[in-house]
């Protein structure tokens, strides 16, 4: 005779609610999450040049991530070059390169072996990512 599947056991057998057992744990442990978290304005700047500020934020060996804020009129103080790239968001403000100003929300990209030289007039926040070169790539 051939018969169904056998129905399942419902662990939920006192009226819809789990059972009480001893096995769960009584007592609350805290949560730590598996991130962690600064306040930009918190982390101590770097001076890189006149009006030019660096925060280094938590980041991976792999990568460095940062913010900088520059002062309204001020310019990078050398020419910025990347052996492995860097992505930058304008967070506020306006960012002069070259002829070109960008804005909040605008977002660049500078491929490996690039180079520019940042300035504003009104200033700016950028918020940046690039990798770090590994010993001995040069």
């Amino acid at each position: 005779m051939e018969r169904g599947p056998l129905p399942l056991a419902s662990p939920c057998q006192e009226g819809g609610r789990m059972p009480h057992t001893d096995s769960f744990p009584r007592t609350q442990r805290p949560v730590v999450p598996p991130w962690s978290s600064v306040r930009i304005d918190d982390v101590e700047p770097v001076v890189v040049g006149p009006g030019c500020l660096r925060r280094d934020l938590p980041s991976t060996r792999d990568v460095r991530v940062w913010v900088v804020d520059m002062a309204p009129g001020s310019q990078w103080p050398f020419v910025d070059v990347h052996d492995t790239g860097e992505e930058v968001l304008v967070v506020s403000g306006e960012l002069i390169e070259g002829e070109q100003r960008l804005g909040p929300g605008s977002y660049l990209f500078f491929p490996p072996a690039s180079r520019h030289q940042p300035r504003t007039e009104t200033g700016v926040r950028l918020f940046g990512i690039n990798l770090v070169a590994s010993p001995g790539a040069r």
